[in-house]
């Protein structure tokens, strides 16, 4: 019989067994392809010394296709809690030395276990992805392994914060869990998602297309908007991670930390008063004036790459975070469009859920034209952006700075649909449309019947122009409650959200909505 000495050394070495994962020439081709393991990328992402593992000495139950003699400690997924910045978090790692990291029954067991202990203590969970998808050999297991991942994440989203990090393969079944969290994050070159991988493509379609260029992460980045970060090193992801849950709190019932702000409430930014253009039609960029109103113009961008008509991310007022959503003028002139409503949609929805104020900065003509928009349903994509803006509670701001026409004035966060404190600077056009288009269809008939039809609507043009296509009419009904100084927009987005900060709304009780997909 066994010593207690003896027990305490076999589970010593158990461990480093474990810690092992599919062995030292397994862990070098981990290496040898740039890529870190499970266990180091944990350590990388968390407080030093705060992991607890937990199910480190589960195996796998399959006993077919010589599967008994494929057993390894923890069976390719590394699972537990620890802290980033003093916070709780939960995490799994899939790890590809143990069999390509594919899923199985037992290793989908783990996930959903620390899923469920997160959502007990309202914590954050972090999934790191690098698997070669279903284990095979298990079957059904492995499918129903996935979809009880699944209905955990669907069931936790809106109440935790749910991160997914890309670090290698995610492809089939295994893509949904990323696509159900909040916020994904794909490594350029080591990483990439699809359904169906370029031999099915090949096959089904007659397509030839690389892992790259179906599901790599500058096209998630740029085309399909699946992904809503990129790194160019794993260090760079990981400490993205970190950063972004720095803005985000750990569950829907409490807010965001709060971090001590250097930065004058009161500081005034000279250049706002010259950056709107003396030609309406000329662009200006909207980074320079978010950087100039937020903490240290500090800006952290979700989705740059794609729909970069809007922007959309993460800053802080007086310390606060923030979600800001800003029109782009210098791409498409900051029409929305299908992909730019979408993005903004997701990004208020996600603000909604966990208590995140909204602050967004208008300058947009309207919503792009055309059939290609028309069939790819522009009127359900910009009811969606108008659904959430409507339907959140948060505390909302809105600075309308040039153009704000028609169906794009109301989807921005405007008075109806609850925005809080509306503002504009005096170069702002708040209308139905712009002057030349309005001016062309008010007199049309007189234009024909005038000696000089050019001269006739230009003087028309300006008319309206003095008349409609200013902040004053709006701030005449009370629809914009303050125009202000462009200068002190910074002071006076601090004070309204201090003054909102106390701010309780409520929308009727209901099982959900019915929000246009």
């Amino acid at each position: 019989m066994a010593t207690n000495q003896e027990k305490i050394k076999q589970l010593i070495e158990l461990r480093k067994t474990a810690q092992l994962g599919g062995g030292e020439k397994a862990i070098a081709k981990q290496h040898e392809k740039g890529k870190y393991t499970a266990r180091e990328r944990i350590n990388m992402l968390l407080d030093e010394g705060s992991f607890e593992e937990m199910d480190a000495f589960v195996k796998h139950r399959c006993v077919n296709f010589g599967m008994e003699k494929k057993q390894f400690l923890g069976d390719g997924v590394v699972t537990g809690c620890g802290t980033i910045d003093g916070r709780l978090v939960y995490i799994f790692a899939q790890d590809f030395t143990v069999n390509a990291g594919s899923l199985s029954e037992t290793m989908s067991l783990k996930i959903c276990k620390i899923m469920d202990m997160a959502m007990k203590m309202g914590a954050p969970v972090i999934g790191l992805n690098d698997s070669g998808g279903a284990r095979i050999q298990e079957g059904i297991n492995a499918l129903a392994g996935y979809a009880e991942i699944f209905q955990r994440n669907i069931m936790a989203s809106g109440v935790i914060p749910q991160i997914s990090g890309i670090f290698g393969p995610c492809a089939g079944g295994a893509v949904y869990s990323p696509a159900l969290t909040d916020f994904t994050l794909m490594m350029e070159g080591t990483s990439y998602m699809f359904l169906t991988g370029p031999a099915v493509v090949k096959t089904v379609t007659g397509e030839d297309v690389s892992q790259e260029d179906l599901g790599g992460a500058s096209v998630h980045a740029s085309k399909s908007g699946v992904t809503h970060l990129t790194a160019k090193t794993e260090e760079e992801g990981l400490n993205m991670i970190r950063t972004l849950l720095s803005y985000i709190p750990s569950n829907n019932m409490e807010e965001s930390p709060v971090v001590p702000c250097n930065d004058p409430v009161d500081r005034a930014e000279a250049i706002l008063n010259e950056i709107i253009p003396e030609n309406p039609n000329k662009a200006y960029d909207m980074y320079q004036v978010i950087s100039a109103i937020v903490d240290n113009g500090e800006f952290f961008e979700i989705q740059k790459d794609y729909a970069t008509n809007i922007i959309v991310g993460f800053a802080r007022f007086n310390g606060k975070s923030v979600g800001v959503v800003a029109n782009q003028p210098t791409r498409y002139a900051g029409v929305l469009d299908c992909n730019a409503s979408r993005k903004g949609a997701r990004f208020v929805r996600f603000c909604d859920a966990f208590n995140i104020p909204i602050v967004t900065l208008v300058d947009v003509p309207g919503f792009l034209p055309g059939t290609g928009q028309e069939y790819n349903a522009v009127i359900l994509h910009g009811a969606k952006l108008l659904y959430a803006y409507g339907e959140a509670t948060v505390p909302k701001v809105t600075i309308t700075l040039r153009k704000s026409y028609g169906g794009s004035h109301i989807v921005m966060s405007c008075k109806q649909l609850r925005g809080d404190l509306c503002y504009a600077w005096p170069t702002s056009e708040i209308a139905v449309m712009g002057a030349a288009g309005a001016a062309a269809v008010l007199y049309a008939k007189e234009a024909k019947e005038a000696a000089d039809p050019k001269a006739f609507i230009a003087e028309k043009v300006d008319e309206y122009t003095n008349l409609f296509a200013n902040p004053y009419n709006a701030a005449k009904y009370g629809y914009i409650d303050d125009v202000i100084e462009p200068c002190s927009t910074r002071l006076r987005i601090c004070r309204g959200l201090e003054v909102l900060k106390t701010k309780k709304l409520s929308n009727p009780a209901k099982k959900h909505g019915n929000i246009p997909l």
